[in-house]
């Protein structure tokens, strides 16, 4: 190698040529005799003997931009590269066709690019690779790229998966036998297993994912010790925070049974990558330096000849110097402009003089090259010790010519020209005549044809189809109520608990139970303390790959923080993404794994919904199982902390989620009650549901339950306590008339959740104490499941006109009760005004809008005017405007609790 070459390929001046013309011919010849790994201890022995000297050599994680596994180390290519070639043309055709039919009359869209540049990918992995469950094998775990969806029904069509009519209704499901625009389990239960079109989500999940199968090989639950976690994702979908997010604890705790596959096309939706860069540059540096075992499939074979004459380096430099805007001007144009702009120095243009432009036009990319892929995957499969990630350089719109092949629009393109379509029969030689070309055809092989014999055949030696989901597993031997007694009963002579601890004590109970004690799955983001969980530490300990490999600060106490290899507790440090990602995982086990856990994810209250929200809809649409507990709740419960820790607002999110059951519960009673109704529903019933329930972490005497409130309960709404004179109830029709001689005293109905309950519990008696008023008590353990109650019968009355109509249970349990109603909770108002077209009594609603603030518990509630003297005054107001309390006594009762009437609204301010 001359030293002008040299020169070029570094792009440094050097300043003794002869010196470094030494070193590389020594070099050169230890790599001939010795082989690359003997180069490679030399050169990082040369590194440390510098630094050493006290000379620092910055770290590059970046190698050539060329392919990681040389050409005599690839594995051999075990198919039939023919046979496989025309399956994969069909699919490639089928998944186009579905897209164009659909919107030739209509617009429901779709993508036809995104699959177009990873059919190999999929192709070599659904072949070769991808064990489904069996006898033999676990099954391998596949988050396919949301987008590529066309390609898996295309696949899933011709193994007579999916119909005709299946496939013509891509997109358009509300009339039934309708197939989604992307992976949903919520809407093909036993097809899909992972939601992953939200960008992002995919990977973090996946990553998460791969640890729980470690978890529960180390717990003796399951042997998962052959199965792979597989990911597939855009380099564009890299940008989104959660797709790199979690790369780091990926290394860290060694998941070689993880593989990543980034689709590297160069393009995100609107235009390139990194136009000005290079992405699979930029994510070999960020995945090395994470601790991956990193593969670069970035040329095909018909590279491999001009490689092999490139002996000075200068083909690998020019490849290195193109931005990733040239490569796709590249292909986007024919092979003499790249003969012209590519190879573009005398040295170059001499490689491939004897070229034809179609050849220089036909050099492929690794990730359409069957043979290369193969040699990443089988690579992939077989590193130890390391997470694996394969770049893989692929073209957008592969193969659909002007329509979008390596162009800026390729993403949203849902048509194709003419020209485009024959070109496209063409190119794959598929049977399709002219005149039916405007028919958009789908093809299939004949039964018995040697190329479904094939596929079949393929997937019955790694198990069966794929994508598939197992819908339901083993039913498990839960608890019954009597079990939870403790929590059942009163709390006792001046003992004061938190619905926190109370939950505390029933996760004890659980992990105790000799039927499902061992499956259930505490999770925390380092907040154990917070929630009164470090007992948990030493009885059930923290669950660790490693076990601990150092003398905790604090072993020589009773609840010492306690690192185990066997351990129960998953604690994921400050991180609520990879918590909820642990609970996902943990969740869905019943289906990915056949082995139902039971996950408990403690959290901030404020740091769920709002903060991990996006993953939350994907555990919904992925019908996961489990609870969430939303601690530390409320806007004025949680005193001191301010305005970002203050959740006033999780419980509407919740109620978005249609398959998220959510309590607002106030007693220990409550949460037994609920959390064992849950356990039955999700893990004996095996309903696709779960639950949010709000803990606080305020202490007060708790009473025992009341006899045979348990339904009501978890419908949401019961009746805790009776004012005075309740027998003296006139007929409902006269309730709310304003005359007052119907009845000894005013009534009214006071409805509350939580912790502010029991300020509607103080208010009644200021009520009856000060005022004469008699007051209803009614914990509302949900307004939500209370509203969806009421909505469900207003729809059956609506369309059902002629039939008796159905009741609400608010309208139930209010049916003969006297006077206005007034509710309040520590959430916004909306909370708790979802009941209010049930409620046929005037209904007053107090509640904490406005962003939150530090101050104690006392201040906070006054501000946010939902404490007893604010219920106590909304109730005298009610009474006024039904003629029943003297107005006059409503402003003195201002003034005697000290409200200042013209102070600006909280929610204001």
């Amino acid at each position: 190698m001359t030293n002008s070459l040299i020169s070029k390929i570094t792009g440094q001046n050097d300043i003794d040529p002869a010196e470094t013309r030494e070193w590389v011919e020594a070099l050169q010849a230890v790599l001939e005799h010795d082989g690359s790994e003997r180069v490679h201890f030399l050169i990082e022995r040369l590194v440390e003997v510098t630094r050493h000297a006290g000379f620092d050599i910055p770290f590059s994680a970046n190698t050539a931009y060329i392919n990681t596994i040389p050409v005599a180390q690839q594995a051999q290519f075990p198919g039939d590269v023919n046979i496989e070639h025309k399956i994969r043309a069909y699919v490639r055709w089928n998944a186009m066709m579905m897209v164009l039919r659909a919107n030739k009359h209509t617009n429901v869209g779709g993508h036809i690019a995104s699959f177009a540049s990873a059919a190999t990918l999929y192709d070599v992995g659904y072949n070769h690779f991808w064990h489904a469950p069996s006898d033999q094998h676990g099954g391998d775990l596949i988050f396919t790229q949301g987008h590529l969806t066309p390609g898996d029904y295309a696949r899933a069509f011709l193994l007579g998966r999916l119909s005709l009519e299946q496939m013509d209704n891509f997109r358009q499901e509300v009339n039934g036998n309708g197939l989604p625009s992307y992976p949903h389990p919520w809407l093909m239960p036993d097809f899909w297993q992972f939601p992953t079109v939200s960008m992002g989500l995919g990977p973090i999940m996946a990553i998460y994912q791969a640890r729980f199968m470690r978890y529960l090989q180390d717990r003796g639950f399951a042997d998962t010790s052959e199965r792979k976690v597989w990911s597939f994702l855009g380099d564009g979908e890299t940008d989104e925070p959660e797709s790199l997010g979690a790369i780091g604890m990926a290394g860290r705790e060694k998941l070689d049974n993880l593989i990543f596959v980034i689709n590297c096309n160069l393009q995100r939706l609107d235009g390139p990558v990194r136009g000005n860069g290079k992405i699979i540059q930029e994510l070999e540096s960020e995945f090395r330096g994470a601790g991956w075992n990193v593969i670069k499939l970035v040329w095909g074979q018909r590279w491999d000849a001009l490689l092999a004459r490139d002996k000075d380096g200068l083909l690998a430099a020019r490849m290195m110097s193109c931005v990733d805007g040239d490569y796709q001007t590249f292909k986007a144009k024919d092979g003499a402009y790249v003969r012209e702009h590519f190879f573009n120095t005398p040295e170059l243009k001499a490689m491939v003089s004897d070229w034809s432009d179609r050849d220089i036009y036909e050099l492929n990319r690794g990730g359409h090259d069957p043979v290369k892929v193969f040699a990443a995957f089988h690579t992939a499969v077989n590193h130890k010790g390391q997470p694996t990630v394969i770049l893989a350089k692929t073209i957008k719109g592969y193969g659909m010519g002007e329509s979008g092949e390596a162009q800026n629009i390729s993403h949203q393109q849902k048509k194709m020209s003419p020209s485009s379509l024959s070109n496209f029969r063409s190119r794959y030689a598929l049977p399709v005549t002219d005149e039916e070309l405007h028919e958009l055809p789908y093809l299939s092989f004949a039964e018995g044809s040697k190329e479904l014999a094939y596929m079949k055949k393929r997937r019955n030696e790694l198990g069966g189809h794929l994508p598939a989901r197992r819908v339901k597993s083993y039913a498990l031997d839960v608890p019954v109520l009597s079990d939870f007694k403790p929590l059942l009963e009163a709390s006792g002579e001046g003992r004061e608990t938190s619905t926190t601890m109370a939950f505390v004590r029933l996760l004890n109970i659980l992990t105790k139970d000799k039927n499902i004690g061992k499956r259930v799955v505490p999770i925390v983001p380092d907040e154990s303390r917070t929630f009164g969980m470090e007992g948990m530490f030493r009885q059930l300990g923290i669950w660790s790959q490693v076990g601990q490999l150092y003398t905790p600060q604090d072993a020589d106490q009773l609840m010492f923080y306690k690192e185990d290899k066997h351990g129960q507790v998953l604690q994921e440090g400050i991180n609520e993404a990879g918590g909820l990602c642990d609970w996902i995982a943990a969740g869905t086990s019943y289906s990915t794994h056949n082995v139902p856990m039971i996950p408990f994810f403690i959290y901030y209250s404020m740091f769920g919904f709002q903060r991990v929200g996006d993953l939350i809809w994907a555990a919904a649409d992925q019908r996961t199982r489990g609870f969430l507990m939303g601690g530390t709740a409320g806007r004025t419960t949680l005193n001191g902390e301010g305005l970002q820790h203050e959740d006033g607002h999780s419980h509407l999110m919740a109620a978005t989620v249609p398959n998220c059951v959510s309590y607002d519960p106030t007693y220990a009673y409550e949460v037994a009650v609920i959390i064992q109704d849950g356990l039955r529903r999700m893990y004996v019933d095996q309903e696709d549901v779960f639950y949010y329930i709000t803990v606080m972490n305020e202490n007060y005497a708790h009473p025992a339950m009341p006899k045979g409130v348990e339904l009501d309960i978890l419908k949401g709404m019961y009746s805790f306590k009776k004012g005075a004179n309740a027998e003296a109830v006139p007929d409902s029709s006269a309730a709310y008339t304003p005359s007052l001689e119907i009845r000894k005293a005013p009534r009214v109905q006071l409805l509350g959740s939580g912790t502010i309950f029991r300020e509607v519990e103080a208010a009644a008696e200021l009520l009856s104490n000060d005022w004469g008023v008699d007051a209803d008590l009614w914990s509302c353990t949900s307004f939500t499941e209370l509203a969806r109650n009421g909505q469900s019968c207003e729809r059956w009355n609506r369309l059902h006109p002629t039939e008796t109509p159905k009741q609400s249970h608010v309208a139930s349990c209010l049916a003969s009760a006297q006077g206005p109603v007034i509710a309040a909770s520590d959430y916004t108002r909306a909370f708790a005004e979802q009941i209010r077209s049930l409620i046929s009594a005037p209904y007053t609603v107090l509640g904490t809008d406005g962003f939150g603030r530090s101050d104690t518990r006392e201040n906070l509630r006054r501000f946010f005017e939902v404490d007893r003297y604010h219920v106590t005054i909304a109730a005298l107001k009610s009474l006024v405007d039904l003629g029943q309390f003297d107005a006059a006594k409503v402003d003195v009762a201002i003034a005697k609790y000290g409200i200042n009437p013209d102070v600006t609204s909280p929610w204001l301010i």
